[in-house]
């Protein structure tokens, strides 16, 4: 039995999962062999996941989103390869009282965090971008990396999104020239492009406290950089902009893609590898996958739409656990999940269904034990 499961955000972390799952299988079948490989999809978790895998903690300080230090982990394997998760400096959760800061918020830690992952001798950086308070296209992280950002009077431009606007010229010919040798995976599961209607501002500003007003002003600011940038390196620039992953965290993966030659990759398919999980795949009779809530986003490159394609192209059945169902059996099916069980099958209050999230998700590991693998 594999077990391949996200977090249940709010009330159980991907390793946590797996250990009910465990628990309530071996009530039913004492002595099942498991084995559990938490997974994410580049988003926050990603970090624990690694972590989960037998990489190495690494924890720094670095500049929050808006100026104060905060503490942030990266995962680092022997082979060089480190998992980096923005959200760990530039994240939601570290904004100081839960007070947004849309036109200000800076990625500036998460550069730093980089810096610290190639200080610690990684080679290859996965760099997980869910999560993001900041909507200033990576102006910050490439700052924090070396690159220059200046206003027509020479001077650097401000911190966040919004004084984009004064942007004159961009320099990048400072970062740091660890990059050039390091190859760096840009893993997130939004395609969005850096501006439009589809764009960062338009699609997550208002996730960021963003009003109709910021939305306008940070789509016009990000626009600019991304046309000054084209003036320092050329049509690449324009291009990127355009490219799936750009609009990622704010336009921080605009900035991975044009400041760091980033690669773009489905966050899914990238932690997989990373976490080890075709060999596992190889010894499994049958995969267990689930988070927190299963529902039509689950679809476009979450984890368990990932874990299960993989395991449906390897011919395993899966089933899936979850705290809530949004999809229709036929849906279900067609991704590849054979049956799914939901925590508010057993307790239908959400906030106790959250509260006693491990005790209802063995019950359910004992529910799929039952119907399916007796």
């Amino acid at each position: 039995m594999l077990i391949a499961a996200d977090k249940f955000k709010g009330s159980l972390t991907a390793v946590e999962v797996a250990a009910h799952v465990t628990a309530g299988l071996r009530r039913v079948i004492p002595g099942l062999d498991v084995v559990a490989v938490p997974v994410a999809d580049g988003g926050d978790g990603t970090v624990a996941a690694a972590l989960a895998a037998g990489f190495t903690r690494h924890e720094t300080r670095v500049t929050g989103p808006t100026g104060g230090p905060v503490t942030a982990t990266f995962a680092l394997h022997a082979d060089g390869t480190a998992v980096v998760e923005m959200a760990e400096a530039s994240g939601l959760q570290h904004l100081p009282d839960g007070v947004f800061a849309p036109l200000t918020a800076s990625t500036y830690g998460t550069g730093e965090l980089l810096r610290a992952a190639l200080d610690a001798g990684a080679t290859t950086l996965v760099f997980g971008v869910g999560g993001s308070a900041t909507t200033d296209g990576g102006a910050g992280m490439l700052t924090a990396l070396g690159a220059r950002f200046l206003d027509a009077d020479g001077e650097p431009v401000a911190p966040g999104g919004g004084p984009l606007r004064e942007l004159a010229t961009a320099d990048l010919s400072g970062l740091d020239p660890r990059l050039a040798a390091t190859r760096i995976v840009l893993a997130s599961d939004v395609d969005n492009p850096l501006t439009g209607p589809k764009g960062a501002p338009a699609v997550y500003g208002p996730q960021k406290g963003a009003s109709e007003a910021d939305v306008a002003a940070l789509d016009a600011a990000l626009a600019h950089y991304a046309e000054v940038l084209a003036r320092a390196v050329g049509p690449r620039a324009a291009d990127a902009a355009l490219a799936p992953g750009a609009g990622a965290a704010g336009g921080l993966g605009y900035g991975a893609l044009v400041g760091l030659d980033a690669e773009f990759r489905p966050g899914i398919e990238v932690m997989l590898d990373v976490l080890g999980f075709a060999p596992a795949l190889a010894g499994a009779d049958f995969v267990i996958t689930g988070e927190g809530s299963l529902d039509a986003q689950t679809l476009h490159g979450k984890a368990p739409a990932g874990v299960a394609a993989a395991a449906r192209a390897a011919g395993v059945d899966v089933a899936a656990v979850c705290g809530r169902l949004r999809l229709p059996p036929e849906a279900l099916r067609a991704a590849g999940i054979r049956r799914a069980y939901a925590l508010t099958d057993l307790e239908p209050d959400p906030a106790r269904c959250m509260a006693e999230a491990g005790p209802l998700l063995e019950r359910s590991a004992e529910r799929l034990a039952r119907d399916l693998l007796v």
